[in-house]
């Protein structure tokens, strides 16, 4: 349901207006969090804890030059981000790329041109007179120190990418949106015709580098979420899908196009004609719904030309959010064909990758809960000794899960690091020797416990999970804990800065972070162990790593806490009808009825893979989920929280939760955060979240 977030439902005769009329039940709703009911009781802890939390300063996107020696890296501030130029081999030559005079506004996703003399990026620096916060494409030219504004566009961009002949700029593009595309973001109030009125695409659109003129290269009817560039740069490859974008992911196909001469068309009203024919129609490659293998049924994303452009590598395997990316790589003949698995039964789930020869890839992937970053040969499927290191600490740089920054040669990277025990800082150079490149957060440590990996073997399954100690620890006293579930629930919780209940850990609590069959981190077996099973298997392997932890630690059994937020959210309201274990819960955008869910969700695409056949074919696969059919078993008290605008986990669902306690005589309240939408961007309303899950710990299990 969502990077660390998911999606789930109730019955089958229900129609979507159902979710219109429970949303028309809660409560009255206003735009600001003083309107809400106040907390009945405030700890000034939870204000201070949240300050040093995010004391730390934030690179957010990495690029390494083609040569290998210089690194442009964006770091937020509060009034917006800017990109700094940081020399590698003397990382204090440091200059911050300037856009004109203005200091209210940001900068960001810098990406070099093939041989490394220009720098494009985003920025909202534009004049005045453009609109506010619009961002626009600007160039940077590396002989001349100067800047200058490639496009005037009004819509969303993203994913820039530069075309191997430098001449061009792809990116995605959604003309005149009103909001980000993905589930993720609020939806729209529901108004006009619904799925017809205002649906909004976004497309593949390119630039000429040296006038700024542009075009769309993919057709209107086709959501993009990915696209990759041919070695000839006349060719793309992209993943896309019928609108709406945000509900059809899980059933994209992998298109080719040949642009021609699409990019020096006067107007991008019009596709173009090249050698006297249609620019070239879109050609399906490969469409998992129908394909045969082990790839029927599941997902694609990360499409990369070979060097030679003979195939399109992909990754493929069962995923529940755009964006949260995981399984096998295969390999498909550019022209068509039957797709190759060329990392078959692996024990870990790559995410990102990047070819280093025709050959050899660069892959990063989930091991075990760490990173593992290696060069692999696709002939001999084995991975090579030289490059080759597994990570405790997450690595990002920017985009793509996982993504990491290569210089041409593929001998050096750039990508940000960061542990539950060391801030976000860019590092850079060869794999064998890295550089640490910022030094923008020394001398910060963390205000909550040390970490430890834990490991444990459940009903055939090797499980790990991560453990966050009490900040105060003494082993001579016992503490409570707290166990978070991830969401997804295809993604996993891994060791950065701030995450897997560092908050909780502060306050004094044991914080175990689990990845539960269905995870990734351990191969496409694993992760697909829980396909039409939510709520069972992967509870069980919670309940067990509980017992290990138990078992070796001072851990008060009478005080022990689930919550967890979308498929965590399901799991908490599921996981509260299965066990007393637990003295109390929150349970975040969540899902209660697998059934009413699938009429009420803006995605409705991503559960035939989990459940097998929709809900009018087989509603009882959705009912053995559903917490709401066990919901006279539940005694422990649960706060529920959502977004009044959540596509993925609507809000109805948390209300049908609420309500079916509240009619049980079970504890419990519930709080809907105006204008939210499945990840809540508004300060107030994460701090008041916060505030109040601690409340609800602290005084149900004191």
């Amino acid at each position: 349901m969502s990077l660390a977030f998911l999606r789930l439902a109730r019955t089958a005769v229900r129609l979507p207006a159902l979710a219109l009329l429970a949303a028309s039940q809660l409560p009255a709703q206003s735009g600001t969090p003083a309107a809400m009911t106040p907390l009945a009781k405030h700890d000034p802890r939870v204000e201070k804890i949240t300050e040093a939390m995010h004391a730390s300063k934030s690179p957010t996107w990495v690029a390494l030059s083609p040569d290998g020696a210089i690194v442009a890296w964006t770091l937020r501030r509060t009034e917006g981000s800017q990109i700094h130029l940081t020399d590698v081999a003397d990382p204090k030559k440091d200059v911050i790329l300037r856009v004109g005079s203005r200091e209210d506004c940001a900068s960001s996703a810098p990406v070099w041109s093939p041989d490394g003399s220009a720098l494009a990026f985003t920025s909202t620096c534009t004049p005045k007179s453009e609109k506010g916060e619009q961002e626009q494409i600007f160039l940077w030219t590396k002989r001349s120190g100067a800047t200058k504004q490639l496009t005037h566009l009004t819509g969303n961009i993203d994913s820039l990418a530069w075309s191997p002949n430098g001449k061009s700029i792809g990116f995605l593009f959604v003309e005149d949106a009103t909001r980000s595309a993905g589930a993720l973001a609020a939806m729209k109030p529901w108004s006009g015709v619904i799925g017809e009125d205002g649906v909004e695409i976004q497309r593949g659109y390119g630039i000429n580098i040296n006038d700024g003129r542009g075009n769309f290269l993919t057709p209107k009817d086709l959501h993009v979420y990915e696209f990759d560039w041919a070695p000839n740069s006349q060719e793309i490859a992209f993943v896309a899908a019928t609108p709406p974008g945000e509900n059809n992911w899980w059933v994209a196909k992998l298109y080719t196009r040949t642009l021609g001469s699409l990019l020096l068309c006067p107007s991008p009203t019009s596709d173009c004609n090249y050698n006297g024919s249609p620019t070239g129609i879109p050609r399906v490659i490969l469409d998992p719904t129908t394909v045969s293998g082990p790839l029927h049924g599941l997902q694609i994303a990360v499409p990369r030309f070979s060097p030679d452009g003979s195939q399109i590598a992909f990754i493929g395997g069962i995923m529940s959010d755009q964006g949260s990316t995981g399984g096998d790589i295969y390999t498909v003949p550019t022209k068509g064909g039957v797709p190759t698995d060329v990392t078959p039964n692996r024990e870990a789930s790559p995410a990102w990758f990047s070819w280093v020869s025709s050959d050899t890839l660069g892959v990063a992937e989930i091991a075990k809960g760490k990173s593992h970053l290696f060069a692999y040969d696709i002939p001999s499927q084995k991975e090579s000794s030289q490059y080759n290191v597994t990570l405790p600490e997450t690595i990002r740089a920017g985009g793509l899960e996982m993504r990491i920054s290569l210089s041409a040669d593929s001998q050096s990277l750039a990508f940000i690091r960061s542990s539950f025990d060391t801030p976000p800082e860019v590092f850079a150079g060869p794999l064998s020797s890295m550089k640490q490149i910022t030094h923008l957060n020394d001398g910060i440590k963390p205000v909550w416990g040390k970490s430890a990996s834990v490991e444990w073997e459940n009903e055939g399954f090797h499980v790990q999970g991560w453990l966050l100690y009490p900040a105060n620890y003494d082993p001579s006293k016992k503490y409570p804990l707290i166990v978070e579930v991830h969401g997804g629930p295809s993604a996993a919780i891994g060791s950065s800065w701030g995450a897997g209940g560092a908050l909780f850990s502060a306050m004094n609590y044991f914080v175990f972070s689990p990845n539960p069959r269905g995870s990734y981190g351990q191969g496409e077996r694993f992760t697909q162990a829980n396909v039409k099973d939510f709520g069972y298997g992967d509870l069980r392997d919670v309940l067990k790593g509980m017992d290990k932890l138990e078992a070796t630690l001072p851990i008060d059994t009478n005080r022990e806490g689930l919550t967890g937020w979308s498929y965590g959210g399901f799991m908490t309201m599921f996981g509260v009808t299965q066990t007393t274990r637990f003295k109390a819960a929150v349970a975040g955008a969540g899902i209660s009825d697998w059934k009413s869910y699938y009429g009420e969700n803006s995605i409705d695409q991503w559960m035939l893979p989990f459940f097998g056949k929709t809900v009018y074919d087989d509603p009882a696969v959705y009912a053995k989920s559903s917490a709401i059919e066990y919901i006279n078993k539940v005694k422990t008290p649960t706060l529920v929280i959502v977004g009044d605008r959540d596509g993925e986990c609507p809000a109805p669902q948390s209300f049908e939760f609420w309500h079916a306690l509240r009619a049980e005589g079970v504890k419990t309240q519930l709080v809907v955060y105006p204008n939210e939408g499945h990840h809540f961007v508004d300060p107030a309303h994460v701090r008041d979240r916060d505030e109040r899950m601690v409340n609800w710990f602290a005084t149900e299990m004191p």
